[in-house]
């Protein structure tokens, strides 16, 4: 049976601006892992989302490939997602909350009242710091003032915001560090990505920029990462002592993410989101 398809721009209120998604309803038939992933490599965008049906009100499955692989944490498809859900021919009322069930456990998404502003909870994915892995620097081709990890990427800090915008990463090299020297042993690990930030110039009408660098996944450069703002925002918040922090993404389309901390464990990411691409997919 065809599949309703959407392509949607996530963290912008502007086509062909944020992170390209898409996003594929499977609430008749639910295709298996290898061709879940043939579509996301027949999509070619940072990710595709497959949103399911489950049992209770407005509770879906999520998952999220990449053009090569399955993740387990994207925040740019989870808004993607939930505006499609919430669209003019969505099944979601204004005022309903969504609740996905996902590999990162279960994530929720509501409408800010009174705006076209979606915000999801997710959970926080601080860093520890750790020693720049070898060939980190070349491959970025600067050196951070700080270097830290999660479960998910590496992080790296400049001092100064150009320093973020000006770098040119050789993909190749970076596709290959996997080995992170932690404050307890060096060992051996799968690095989803590399997010480089630097604290924002003043008046620049965010707290900080970043970029996101991901080849291991096939995606040499996210243009905005939600995922990668689990670990920025409680990064930030320390070093400038704030709650609640504004990041602009500094990649060639751009795209602004909100953030505030819940606690220790959890962030709440905001962003906009349009669609620019509506069809079915045509299964045989």
């Amino acid at each position: 049976m065809p599949l309703p398809l959407f392509q949607v721009d996530a963290f912008t209120d502007t086509p062909f601006a944020g992170n390209p998604a898409a996003v594929c309803l499977c609430f008749d038939e639910w295709p298996d892992d290898e061709q879940l992933q043939n579509i996301a490599a027949e999509m070619n965008l940072s990710e595709t989302a497959f949103v399911m049906d489950r049992p209770g009100r407005h509770r879906y499955d999520l998952y999220w490939f990449t053009p090569t692989r399955e993740v387990d944490l994207c925040g740019h498809a989870t808004l993607a997602a939930a505006h499609v859900l919430w669209s003019d021919d969505g099944p979601i009322p204004p005022d309903a909350e969504i609740t996905f069930h996902t590999r990162s456990g279960p994530l929720s998404a509501r409408r800010l009242e009174k705006s076209h502003w979606i915000q999801l909870d997710f959970p926080a994915e601080p860093v520890r710091e750790c020693d720049a892995p070898d060939g980190l620097v070349g491959a970025l081709g600067a050196e951070p003032a700080f270097t830290g990890r999660n479960r998910l990427d590496l992080l790296a800090c400049f001092d100064e915001t150009q320093t973020v915008r000006d770098l040119a990463p050789d993909f190749q090299t970076l596709k290959q560090i996997d080995r992170v020297a932690t404050e307890r042993a060096t060992r051996r690990t799968t690095t989803r990505g590399v997010i480089a930030t630097a604290e924002a110039e003043t008046n620049a009408g965010a707290h900080f920029v970043s970029r996101f660098f991901a080849p291991r996944a096939g995606v040499d450069e996210d243009p905005v990462t939600g995922s990668a703002h689990c670990a920025l925002a409680p990064f930030w918040a320390e070093r400038l002592g704030k709650k609640r922090l504004t990041g602009r993404q500094v990649s060639a389309r751009g795209g602004t993410v909100r953030c505030a901390m819940q606690g220790d464990e959890r962030v709440t990411l905001s962003g906009q989101a349009v669609t620019v691409l509506r069809g079915e997919l045509a299964l045989r």
